[in-house]
């Protein structure tokens, strides 16, 4: 699957959180919500980009906008990565990478000069119409999440 642009319709989904409860595309509809794809928990940039998204929740609730992060990481790992940094949002499993491709965020990425298959660091604000508002791909970490902040007008 290739990369998804502003306006196209958002992948529908629906992935186990940390706690094995299913969450689905469709509980978000008729409101905006961020999805962002990271590559493994508990990973220095993985990391830094989760405890951002974490540290300016609070200005996504105030715009009603909620973050989901999803990994191919499993329940307990997600649960220990929450723990371990008071992750205050859920993470969802992708085991099988097929909401990733679906999105544009799993394929060949080039890390220090190799090539290899994994997540594409991406985050999709989605709209209450379930189209892409905004898609970013290889996201630098840092940073990030103020950036979509901004995009939200906060």
């Amino acid at each position: 699957m290739g990369k998804l642009a502003t306006g196209d319709k958002a992948p529908a989904f629906t992935l186990p959180d940390q706690d094995g409860k299913p969450v689905s595309s469709k509980d978000f509809a008729g409101r905006q919500v961020v999805v962002y794809f990271y590559p493994r928990d508990d990973t220095p940039g993985c990391t830094k980009e989760a405890c951002q998204f974490n540290d300016n929740l609070q200005a996504f609730t105030k715009a009603k906008v909620p973050v989901l992060g999803i990994s191919a990481d499993t329940a307990a790992k997600h649960q220990a990565f929450r723990a371990k940094y008071g992750l205050k949002f859920p993470l969802l499993t992708d085991a099988d990478h097929s909401v990733g491709e679906a999105f544009g965020a799993w394929g060949e990425k080039t890390l220090y000069g190799k090539k290899s298959i994994g997540v594409i660091r991406s985050t999709f604000l989605i709209g209450a119409d379930g189209t892409i508002q905004r898609p970013w791909y290889n996201v630098k970490a840092d940073g990030h999440a103020a950036k979509v902040i901004e995009e939200l007008g906060g």
